[in-house]
């Protein structure tokens, strides 16, 4: 686990809750120096504060995605603004939790980004299909109309979850407690944008596949067959 903190009390005790929890943890103080260990490390998830020096959280946690790294992110920062949130998560962040913060949330939160990224055994899961998108479980590989696109873990288990049941109208209370694994206290807000974040890459693919994830005005979210 990597933590990217420059504050020596947060970091000491981010390091001591998931120490606890059986994680070895790596710790970095500054943007620079944190990116370096990412790369260098292939950590199994990276928790980044986003007031950092050199290069702030944000920017590495792009530099990641930009170089096709999608080691889960959480990032942990004192700015609570929805835009911040959005931004964070717009980058392709997983999670998002705020200071002041319970330690025990914050392992619990990222122990929900691991079981995404990981998940139980679906090796025997047949790919499924729903219009021009196909997903495939056990692979985690998802394309649309043949194109393969590239989705973060989060993204990933979304759009399956959407897809498991096509045609179901899910809430998005559902979806942050299905995919997330959390009560929808956490923020709905986080359910919209990882929509728009999945409907964007699927239609860079194929125009046609931005269209499978469909909104029902006041309900929530569905993966159904495009319309002619």
């Amino acid at each position: 686990m990597l933590v990217v903190e420059d504050e020596r009390s947060i970091a000491d005790l981010v390091k001591l809750y998931l120490t606890r929890d059986g994680y070895g943890v790596h710790v970095e103080t500054d943007g620079v120096g944190g990116l370096a260990a990412a790369r260098r490390l292939r950590p199994v998830a990276c928790v980044l504060d986003i007031g950092l020096p050199g290069i702030d959280g944000t920017e590495v946690c792009r530099r990641l995605r930009e170089g096709g790294d999608w080691t889960p992110v959480i990032f942990l920062t004192a700015r609570d603004e929805e835009v911040d949130r959005v931004v964070g998560l717009e980058l392709g962040a997983d999670d998002y939790v705020t200071k002041p913060f319970s330690p025990r949330e914050l392992v619990a939160r990222i122990k929900a980004v691991l079981r995404r990224t990981s998940g139980p055994p679906v090796a025997a899961e047949s790919p499924r299909s729903v219009g021009v998108v196909t997903l495939d479980p056990g692979r985690r590989r998802v394309h649309a109309d043949g194109v393969e696109v590239a989705l973060t873990s989060t993204e990933f288990d979304l759009l399956a979850h959407l897809m498991q049941r096509p045609g179901r109208v899910f809430t998005r209370e559902e979806l942050l407690g299905s995919v997330w694994g959390y009560a929808a206290h956490a923020g709905t807000r986080t359910v919209d944008v990882h929509v728009a974040q999945v409907r964007g890459k699927l239609g860079d693919a194929s125009p046609l596949a931005r269209d499978v994830i469909r909104t029902v005005r006041g309900v929530g979210y569905t993966a159904d067959e495009v319309s002619p």
